[in-house]
């Protein structure tokens, strides 16, 4: 009892020295306070500072108790000056409010008095406070008061989520954020009451979230976050889209964070299976950023998600657990898979998010189709076989965003359609794909079906390779000229090749013909066909190219020939021939029972003049390699009587027009390519020598400077080859057309023909008879002998080694005509030489 008594004492002792010491301070500054109603700007702010003095300042310093007794009687002097017109006094009294709440014994006395001034000057709807610093100050101070007064801020909800309204929308970014800290904090500090006002918060938050500052934007996402969480969350369907705009921000910061709330809400928000189907696709997109932060913190979300979803949902999922299937043995390489509790959430809610994903996906802004194409790879990861039920929607988007300008969208699209492959039967996306590629007609279901075929498991994949090779080489297909599509058959192929390996012997025939058929119309895509068809070799255990092109040339040609009586010079099947017998080399040397009768059928006089002439080219072509191409074989020379007979001397034939005359000259120009291969040698050359022998001659005429160029060429070979088993009068019935050559307009026609009269008197070498055929020889030597004194001396030096080789059968004879018409040659330089020749023979 004593011991009580005396504690009793002390106590009463120390409240009556705080009681002295506080009323010392308070008269010592009585009159500090009292001038705080003063006019004088100077003499209030002189009060402020004296206060603040004799109070916190003062030595020694007062207690919290002591301090609570002064506190309690300035705080009303105090929160008037809150209103004080000069700005200084304002800063003064707030920075000693401050201080007083932070050292004082109860604080919270004072709120009923401070709520109502920060209503006043921060709440209303115009801004009461003119000074960014006065407002930062104030919204700092508040936070202070939710820090410290805890629960006891549930009778002041209203008010604070009044002022709120205003700071959060503040035009100075640091009282916005200074807002958002201090409304985090309250959301935390009265959850049972604060979730009754939140949604109010909400609207001003998402009025900041486009804010310049990225520290703002990143504090407001966070303290939507948490108004959300702690508060109620009907406002959901308001905040998703904004949050996903967000993480098109290009601040790591921002995207970061909105990454980080959704993945809180997921795992902790009361409600978050209502909103699963929104939440899911703004973490899935995190795992897709370009920075690695974020996208370890995303798949760090996801994973806890589905861990906190298998055991909220343990006896649902109890077999699912106990007998959980082990990783499957064809999976996409380098990945890991998710969880039970992440792939049955995208089980339950693909139906919801998939169809907007991909309307998304071709949305007319570029970072929604960038983000939605990026998503859609996790989507279909977590989705594994269950997006076989929606393949239809699936396809139909990513046909659309195949043909998207940006290659980002397009590649991220290509890499989810590899999924497909992964987890979907191909006789699921056979049957929907290949209906789509034939019904399209596009490149897009034809990127889309190469990808899928890399996802496929060969054994798998196996049965349908003949009904997808049958698709791709349907002509509406593969007979196009869009340089998109071709590219799209190759990576068909391409992928086939690569997934199917040895598989690929059994449509080893479908695949030549359709890189066959892609070259034909594309020569800038030669590269990648060679690769190719190599690659279509091997996997056939084959030694070369060569040897691929023996054992598919035929069938394709077989294919072929059912329609070349009805080419035209559009027609892709010509393209396809042409392209083939370029490309097989010494293979169409042992086909030409195949090829020649395409070539008759189609260098027909009756057929279009630029078919013949795209013909005409080829043959060419074919025959001026002949050693390697035609007659590889050494057989062509059974049939080139029939392409002299049924092919050049028809088409010699002089028509009018262009077109005819450069199949004109192509004709010639193939009869001089035969005449050098010596693959029309002289047996065979017999039988039709005077049916071309009369078109040349005829030919020599022609217009076209290079016709008769070439006509001129082939009459020289043809004298060489058989000019001395042709009768006499044959070879006199020639020179007349062959002296008018020499009158040509062109130089160069001139020397040939000359060239052409030297082998044209070899003929005549052998029992010439002067004597029966002197009129010929006459008009032969003066029709020579006028050109011996041309203008030209490259026309002279020709005309003279034709008149020495010519003066061979007569010398007399030519040199009596020499004689006679000496005197009348401008320069008898010519004429001198051909005489001293002529004489020598004698």
């Amino acid at each position: 009892m004593i011991h009580t008594f005396r504690n009793r004492g002390v106590a009463i002792n120390n409240m009556a020295s705080v009681d002295q010491n506080s009323n010392a301070v308070l008269q010592g500054i009585a009159r500090h306070i009292n001038c705080l109603g003063e006019e004088n700007r100077n003499t209030r702010k002189k009060a402020l500072e004296g206060i603040k003095k004799d109070t916190l300042q003062r030595k020694p310093t007062l207690e919290a108790t002591e301090l609570q007794l002064v506190f309690s009687e300035i705080a009303k002097p105090l929160l008037k000056i809150f209103s004080d017109p000069v700005e200084k006094c304002r800063e003064l009294s707030i920075s000693i409010f401050r201080e007083f709440m932070e050292k004082a014994e109860r604080p919270d006395d004072c709120l009923p008095y401070v709520m109502p001034v920060l209503v006043q000057r921060l709440g209303q709807q115009e801004v009461t406070e003119p000074s960014e610093e006065i407002r930062l100050m104030l919204a700092e101070f508040l936070t202070q008061i939710v820090e410290f007064s805890g629960k006891k801020l549930s009778v002041y909800l209203d008010d604070l989520v009044r002022i709120l309204q205003r700071t959060i929308l503040d035009p100075f970014p640091d009282v916005k954020k200074e807002s958002c800290r201090c409304t985090s904090k309250v959301a935390k500090a009265i959850p049972e009451y604060f979730h009754m006002q939140s949604e109010s918060l909400v609207s001003p938050l998402l009025m900041s979230i486009t804010h310049q500052h990225a520290k703002v934007r990143t504090l407001v996402v966070e303290t939507i976050g948490d108004v959300l969480q702690y508060g109620s969350s009907k406002c959901m369907e308001k905040v998703v889209p904004h949050l996903a705009q967000r993480l098109f921000d290009d601040s790591p910061a921002v995207r970061k964070a909105v990454v980080k709330i959704v993945g809180n809400w997921l795992l902790d928000l009361p409600d978050r299976y209502s909103f699963h189907y929104k939440l899911i696709p703004l973490l899935l997109t995190g795992l897709a950023d370009t920075q690695p932060e974020i996208a370890e913190l995303a798949d760090t979300l996801w994973y806890d998600t589905g861990l906190k979803y298998e055991k909220e949902n343990e006896q649902e999922l109890k077999d699912k657990l106990d007998f959980s299937k082990e990783k499957p043995a064809h999976y996409p390489p380098n990945v890991e898979r998710p969880n039970l509790g992440c792939r049955v959430l995208m089980m339950r809610h693909l139906s919801k998010i998939l169809p907007a994903l991909m309307k998304d996906v071709t949305d007319w802004v570029v970072n929604t189709r960038l983000k939605s194409a990026a998503l859609l790879y996790f989507l279909l990861l977590n989705a594994e076989d269950y997006v076989t039920q929606h393949m239809a929607v699936l396809t139909a988007g990513m046909y659309r965003a195949c043909v998207d300008e940006e290659a980002q969208v397009v590649k991220d699209v290509q890499r989810a359609a590899e999924l497909v492959g992964y987890f979907v039967s191909p006789e699921v996306w056979c049957k929907m794909i290949l209906a789509n590629v034939k019904s399209m007609q596009s490149f897009s279901p034809v990127m889309i079906l190469a990808s899928v075929i890399k996802g496929s498991e060969r054994s798998v994949l196996k049965p349908y390779l003949p009904q997808i090779v049958l698709t791709l080489n349907d002509t509406d297909i593969c007979f196009t000229t869009q340089v998109q599509m071709q590219a799209q058959l190759l990576n068909c192929t391409a992928a086939i090749l690569s997934v199917c390996e040895e598989d690929c012997v059994v449509i080893s025939q479908q695949l030549f013909n359709l890189l066959i058929t892609v070259l034909s119309q594309n020569q800038e895509a030669r590269g990648q066909v060679e690769e190719l068809l190599d690659r279509l070799y091997k996997v056939q255990v084959l030694e070369s190219r060569q040897e691929l092109f023996c054992r598919h040339t035929k069938p394709l040609i077989d294919q072929l020939k059912a329609t070349a009586a009805m080419w035209s010079v559009h027609s892709t099947e010509r393209l396809v021939f042409d392209t083939l017998l370029i490309e097989c080399g010494p293979v169409v040397g042992d086909l030409l029972d195949d090829v020649v009768p395409i070539l008759v059928t189609n260098l027909d006089t009756d057929k279009d003049p630029e078919l013949r002439l795209k013909f005409f080219s080829l043959l060419s072509r074919l025959v001026m390699s002949a050693g390697s191409t035609l007659d590889s074989c050494h057989k062509f020379g059974e049939f080139a009587v029939t392409v002299v007979k049924d092919i050049i001397i028809p088409n010699c034939v002089w028509k009018a027009g262009r077109v005819a005359g450069a199949i004109r000259t192509t004709a010639t120009s193939c009869v001089w390519a035969l005449l050098q291969s010596g693959v029309l040698n002289k047996e065979k050359l017999f039988p039709v020598v005077e049916d071309l022998l009369t078109q040349m001659i005829t030919t020599m005429d022609d217009d076209n400077k290079s016709t008769r160029l070439i006509c001129c060429r082939v009459m020289t070979r043809l004298f060489d080859l058989v000019g001395v088993e042709l009768g006499q009068d044959r070879l006199h019935n020639m020179y007349p057309d062959l002296l008018k050559r020499l009158d040509d307009s062109s130089d160069e026609v001139r020397i040939t023909v000359s060239k052409t009269f030297l082998a044209y008197f070899d003929c005549f070498m052998n029992g010439y008879d002067v004597s029966l055929y002197r009129a010929h020889l006459e008009a032969i030597y003066k029709g020579l002998l006028i050109h011996l004194d041309d203008s030209e001396p490259k026309i002279q030096e020709a005309i003279l080694e034709v008149l020495k080789k010519a003066g061979a059968l007569s010398p007399t004879m030519l040199l009596q005509e020499v004689e006679e018409v000496k005197h009348k040659h401008r320069s008898s330089g010519y004429c001198n030489k051909l005489m001293e020749h002529l004489r020598g023979l004698l």
